[in-house]
């Protein structure tokens, strides 16, 4: 049909028949909030973080007193992210039985009704930074595979819902769906990073988290930013090795590869819109550059793009009818 029987803006000329008419909706349940819990830190002292404009980092109890907050405004899902007191090569923090995270996950379990979801990771407890074993400054493969699943038995033992491996070693979830097939914990999802790139946009994270690699990056085992073919048979190994949840990381850059990966494997599929993302809106509304209308549209872009999960820093805004 031509002009003027066909009329596109017909379906655009009032406010209530544009939301009717919305093919993309955003809802509370599609929203992960991303946690920072720290070891040693006092009660009422959260720490802010500098390169993120608005978000902490909290004792287990102001945690969960946050967690409760968000639960009773609509949050369904966290993530939760630990800051050890110690490091060492092997990152033994990470799967003490009575780490900041194993003990924040089994008070969130008690005390809410949040899926607790947890990252499965060493840089943050290796005094290296890196998300392996390191031997003459190589990150190990397979020698990792052992301490990854080890951390992600203790994050179910402590009751987490879905742990979620962001290492990016070969292998790794085939290893901790073994290891958690063995020790009866059948039931916990595993949600695969598995098309985690090397991104300019963690930067902030690694102040938040206190994760930056002491030597070299991480190029050799996150994803070369060039590359979407190599993106699409990353998440079919992680799908074969028994991953539960595919993820995309960062968002917002690979919105090319999130549709991709949701149109080649249907699979219920994650999306982080990652630290950077988060401060470049932030500072670019600060600074006038944009509206806060853009938080939105960013968030609407990832689910469009088909994203099922947005772990995202802007889930309370949202929650509170900010955005």
């Amino acid at each position: 049909m031509e002009f003027p029987i066909t009329r596109m803006r017909r379906l655009r000329k009032t406010p209530q028949i544009r939301n009717i008419l919305s093919e993309t909706k955003l809802n509370p349940e599609d929203f992960i909030y991303p946690m920072y819990v720290k070891e040693g830190l006092a009660d009422g002292h959260a720490e802010h973080i500098s390169t993120m404009p608005g978000q902490y980092r909290y004792s287990i109890n102001d945690a969960v007193e946050k967690a409760r907050e968000l639960e009773d405004i609509g949050l369904s899902s966290i993530m939760i992210f630990g800051l050890p007191l110690e490091k060492d090569e092997k990152g033994s923090q990470a799967y003490n039985k009575d780490g900041i995270v194993q003990q924040a996950v089994r008070r969130m379990k008690e005390e809410t009704d949040l899926i607790v979801m947890t990252d499965v990771c060493m840089c943050q407890y290796t005094s290296h930074g890196h998300c392996g074993m390191v031997k003459d400054d190589k990150i190990l493969n397979d020698e990792s595979l052992n301490y990854i699943s080890k951390i992600a038995l203790s994050h179910a033992e402590a009751g987490a819902d879905v742990v979620a491996p962001s290492d990016m070693m070969d292998g790794r979830v085939g290893a901790i769906r073994k290891t958690l097939d063995l020790n009866g914990y059948y039931d916990t999802i595993i949600m695969a990073y598995s098309a985690k790139y090397a991104s300019s946009f963690y930067a902030p994270f690694r102040e938040a988290a206190s994760s930056a690699p002491g030597f070299g990056d991480r190029k050799t085992y996150q994803m070369d930013p060039s590359n979407l073919l190599e993106a699409l048979r990353e998440v079919e190994l992680d799908i074969g090795e028994g991953a539960d949840i595919v993820m995309v990381k960062p968002a917002m850059p690979y919105l090319d590869v999130l549709k991709a990966v949701k149109d080649e494997f249907k699979m219920p599929t994650a999306a982080y819109q990652v630290s950077g993302e988060y401060s470049m809106l932030k500072a670019g509304i600060d600074a006038g550059y944009i509206t806060e209308d853009s938080i939105y549209e960013s968030l609407l872009s990832i689910k469009r793009a088909g994203a099922d999960l947005i772990i995202t820093y802007f889930a309370p805004e949202f929650l509170e009818g900010k955005i």
